[in-house]
């Protein structure tokens, strides 16, 4: 990622930060898929059948929030969702149409690449240490060939929808932040929360993931497709100071000026 200084550009992108930043998180990325691969297991026959002995009394191991999921199973929402999930990635893309942001696209690219790493190492270091059956295992339909994989476990975080929030997000933030005075803005932001919201409910119809995986997997790729430029922002860190205290403790302060 190079230093951008144009005046055209609200952010402020530096390599020798910015560079190992977003190297750890591909690399992160990496290891948790490694670690997914590795360390899970398929949910063994003996546990399918104590599931399939009583769907549900086997349901009632699910929190009571979730539980409404639990038996989900859906290859043609599957199918549909991948549709908004891989279109949101090209979403981003579509900011080339906008001249400043045109202008910028090497720092754009970068700030994406960055959000996307994070994203994706929050989520395969999440799935690699967490164990979740997803609903789909609760549905004893004999096509129902998924509850048998490894990939059955992990229903702990929904990455589709955090992937597909990361992307829309980071996009209306970099629309907004170079379009202060557009009235486009609301319906991009509006755009920016439905895609995602779609990819989720078809998860959930699938039976890949339950309500709190999306929620949360929501909430994590949003933050992260908005943060991310927030705290690239020229402007972003004015008036905050953060210094060295020594005396009866030794330790840091910080202060935000408004």
């Amino acid at each position: 990622m190079s230093e951008n200084t144009q005046s055209t550009s609200p952010y402020k992108t530096r390599f020798a930060v910015d560079g190992p930043i977003t190297a750890a998180g591909v690399i992160g990325s990496g290891v948790g898929l490694y670690l997914i691969q590795k360390n899970k297991d398929a949910p063994s026959t003996e546990e399918l059948a104590r599931i399939d002995a009583d769907l549900e009394a086997a349901k009632q191991d699910v929190p009571k929030f979730d539980r409404f999921a639990a038996g989900n199973f859906n290859l043609d929402a599957k199918k549909l969702s991948d549709y908004p999930f891989y279109g949101s990635f090209a979403l981003p893309f579509l900011l080339l149409l906008d001249k400043d942001i045109s202008q910028n696209a090497g720092q754009v690219a970068g700030l994406y690449v960055q959000t996307m790493a994070i994203t994706g190492t929050l989520f395969t270091m999440s799935v690699a240490n967490v164990e979740r059956r997803r609903p789909l295992v609760y549905n004893n339909d004999p096509n129902n060939t998924e509850r048998t994989k490894k990939h059955a476990q992990n229903s702990f975080f929904a990455g589709h929808t955090a992937a597909a929030a990361s992307a829309t997000f980071f996009a209306a933030k970099i629309f907004h932040d170079f379009n202060p005075d557009s009235k486009a803005r609301p319906y991009i932001w509006g755009a920016a929360a439905a895609i995602p919201a779609t990819v989720g409910y078809l998860r959930l119809k699938a039976g890949k993931h339950f309500l709190s995986d999306n929620l949360l997997g929501y909430a994590i790729g949003a933050g992260a497709g908005i943060l991310v430029p927030q705290l690239h922002k020229t402007k972003a860190l004015e008036g905050v100071s953060i210094v060295p205290v020594m005396g009866s403790y030794n330790g840091m302060a910080a202060s935000v000026t408004f």
